[in-house]
């Protein structure tokens, strides 16, 4: 890879709906994901120099016990967006539970209030039993179906503002829609997930950005590899994102030692809720984070323990600023350009990552370059 044509790695944040605190899965948040904490969250982000933030979607709390309060993902973006000024939001959806011509007013009226600060994360696979929860029913294939006619039923509204639109697809049907104003610009980035064949056939079709989950370098390796010729089967140039967590500690000790405390307290049942959604789970990637490890140790850099407690990615790096930085740039050589990183809590873990470990790796890709 010639590395002298890349752009500057792009380093994003988190913004923890399920909560917050120095330990998770306990039953009950330390931090709950009240508006003034996620308003601390976003502010200290901004200030810290990060490009965006991710706000996952869930219909549960994904973190600690199931019952306990969760920030709704629209009406959170909409309202952090407004009180921040410079930071973009990276705001998973999930296609079907709201008309494609309505979610397209209202992202482009968030593009509007944001000034243009909206990218969108497609979240076709979704989390074991959580469609059910609301009432939907639907296989994986059917999943990824509606979210291929959804992007392309958002992108036909978003490029005749204020004009009528027909789509007739399989499974969108638009009549006479109508958006007006449009998204800033050019609108909204795409970002999709995932790992399965549907996935990356989607991703080569339509993403701007195909976002992975922390996995083994070779592995990470594999899977681009797979995606690079899902895209190219589309006349297409791809872009990688790579989400993880971090746990970052002067030393190396003292860093394990961090892991080991963050789970250290986690509840019987908050363990078994997240186990029971892994369970025959059709999501590949949620499956890879899950895997079981001598000691959660999955490489000498990652550790899963955070899927034991926590749906979705599960894998940290774990070590000093300069470990951890160096593990990021292998992923970087591979060819991820952004990445998507948290920490708890994620108020001072923000702070310490931006001074600590995000200057390290712009200087070792601009020694590259």
């Amino acid at each position: 890879m010639n590395h002298s044509q890349r752009p500057e790695p792009k380093f994003d944040w988190f913004i923890p709906i399920d909560g917050d605190g120095e330990k998770i899965g306990t039953l009950e948040a330390e931090r709950p994901p009240s508006f003034d904490y996620l308003k601390r969250v976003v502010q200290t982000a901004e200030a810290s120099g990060f490009h965006s933030q991710l706000i996952p979607t869930r219909f549960a709390n994904g973190l600690f016990n199931e019952d306990q309060p969760l920030a709704e993902t629209w009406t959170t973006a909409t309202a952090l967006a407004a009180i921040s000024t410079r930071i973009r939001f990276l705001v998973a959806v999930r296609p079907g539970f709201v008309s494609p011509g309505l979610f397209a007013q209202m992202a482009a009226a968030l593009s509007n209030i944001s000034g243009g600060r909206l990218d969108l994360n497609v979240v076709s696979g979704g989390i074991q039993g959580d469609f059910e929860r609301l009432g939907v029913t639907s296989s994986h294939d059917q999943r990824y179906a509606l979210a291929e006619e959804f992007i392309l039923s958002c992108k036909a509204l978003w490029a005749s503002p204020g004009e009528p639109v027909n789509f007739d697809g399989e499974v969108v049907q638009l009549n006479g829609a109508m958006v007006s104003p449009g998204p800033v610009g050019a609108g909204p980035q795409w970002y999709l997930g995932g790992a399965s064949p549907n996935a990356l056939d989607l991703a080569g079709k339509l993403a701007d950005c195909l976002l992975m989950w922390i996995q083994p370098v070779d592995e990470t390796a594999a899977l681009m590899e797979r995606a690079i010729k899902a895209f190219n089967e589309h006349g297409r140039t791809p872009a990688f994102g790579l989400r993880t967590h971090l746990i970052v500690r002067d030393t190396e000790d003292d860093a394990w030692q961090a892991a080991d405390d963050l789970i250290s307290e986690a509840a019987n049942e908050v363990r078994q809720q997240r186990s029971a959604q892994i369970a025959g789970t059709a999501m590949v990637g949620a499956a890879i984070q899950a895997r079981p490890r001598d000691q959660h140790r999955v490489t000498e850099r990652l550790w899963n323990g955070i899927s034991t407690v926590r749906v979705n990615c599960g894998t940290a790096i774990v070590g000093t600023p300069e470990q951890v930085a160096g593990e990021l740039m292998r992923y970087w050589d591979l060819g991820i350009d952004e990445f998507i990183v948290s920490g708890y809590p994620h108020v001072e873990e923000a702070g310490r990552v931006a001074r600590d470990v995000i200057p390290l790796v712009r200087k070792a890709a601009a020694a590259r370059a």
